[in-house]
């Protein structure tokens, strides 16, 4: 099938955390033989901060942030089979919607791809009035990257046709196991960009863990937190490209996850970060989130915590073997089940079982 992705940017994870996730599983799409077209815009300086190349699996184009140009890559995505519009594009999102509900035939698929469902579902119902309430009916399909049945039960509500979680995974071509690095040395590591969602929880799960243990080094990695008040022990390397976060994740004692405010109110809602710690066989301790035992088992594949006093406890008893042990049962693990290898099977088998019937040729005299 050939497929035409609306999204934020394939090839730039400047303030751009989806791009891992477009990237693990487009590329397996093309490994399963789709064609995938990826249209995103010119904005934010993502382009100016590209940490790849066009990729050979799948044809991407840069358009200006203009209507006009907008449209005129609506005009030509209209002959794909499956035509997707994922959130937070930033430019138009709207008029992107409206657009690819408007390119609707018998014989395609038009998807709404919600990449933080979460905070999509607390804005509409927040606002009853958002323009979103009543597109969300006339999709074929919403996909999202977590949230679970509270999630698939909120946009039911709302009308949805159907809802499928398709979660966040693990590309081995591109997360992997790697020597460690003087530059990302310390004890526990955490990346992520700075929103105002998150903030506090990093306050609350990384900074007080740092407080409470001074003679320990941490570091944070991610876009946004210069001008940050932390404590001495901590200490701030700007934005990480997607080249370094195997050694990001591999070199510190340990990892952590901290989910942003509404992911962890949802629930079954893992980070592209949990993956890719995984992946790299990185030791990752998790803020508590419902759902978590799905993806890895708590003690043994990750360690979890309730607040910035058990990341502390979680770290000052971690030996050198343990971390080791945990980061490869969780390697383990996401090879065996979380892979995006998985999650593009899952949806080509959801694309087929929702395929409409062909209509018949009329016969002729």
């Amino acid at each position: 099938m050939k497929f035409a992705f609306f999204g934020s940017s394939l090839v730039s994870a400047y303030w751009n955390g989806a791009a891992t996730y477009y990237r693990g599983l487009i590329r397996h799409l093309h490994e399963l033989g789709h064609q995938v077209t990826f249209y995103e815009p010119d904005a934010y300086g993502r382009q100016a901060h590209r940490d790849m190349d066009d990729p050979d699996w799948a044809r991407v184009v840069v358009y200006p942030a203009t209507t006009d140009a907008t449209h005129a890559m609506l005009d030509e995505a209209a002959g794909a089979d499956v035509i997707v519009k994922t959130s937070g594009v930033g430019v138009l999102d709207r008029t992107l919607e409206e657009g690819v509900l408007s390119l609707k035939r018998p014989g395609n698929i038009v998807i709404f791809w919600d990449v933080d469902a979460p905070a999509t579902l607390d804005s509409v119902h927040s606002d009853p009035r958002n323009p979103f309430r009543r597109l969300i009916p006339r999709f074929d399909l919403i996909c999202t990257y977590g949230g679970g049945a509270p999630v698939v039960n909120a946009y039911t509500a709302l009308g949805a046709r159907h809802c499928e979680p398709v979660y966040n995974a693990l590309d081995p071509h591109t997360h992997h196991p790697v020597p460690r690095q003087d530059a990302f040395a310390g004890d526990l590591g955490f990346l992520g960009n700075r929103l105002p969602d998150r903030e506090a929880r990093v306050e609350r799960f990384f900074l007080a863990a740092a407080e409470a243990l001074p003679g320990k080094r941490f570091l944070l990695g991610g876009s946004g937190w210069g001008d940050k008040r932390m404590p001495a022990n901590v200490s701030y390397v700007g934005h990480v490209y997607t080249r370094d976060h195997n050694a990001f994740n591999v070199s510190p004692r340990a990892v952590l996850n901290i989910s942003r405010d509404s992911m962890a109110r949802y629930g079954f809602s893992p980070a592209t970060r949990v993956f890719e710690a995984a992946g790299a066989g990185a030791c990752l301790i998790t803020d508590a989130w419902e759902g978590i035992e799905l993806f890895l088992e708590p003690g043994k594949e990750v360690l979890v915590a309730n607040g910035g006093d058990e990341v502390a406890a979680h770290l000052d008893g971690l030996t050198e073997e343990r971390a080791r042990a945990i980061g490869a049962a969780a390697l383990r693990r996401v090879l065996a089940e979380h892979t995006y290898a998985h999650r593009a099977r899952q949806l080509e088998a959801l694309l087929a079982g929702r395929m409409p019937v062909p209509v018949p040729l009329a016969a002729t005299a």
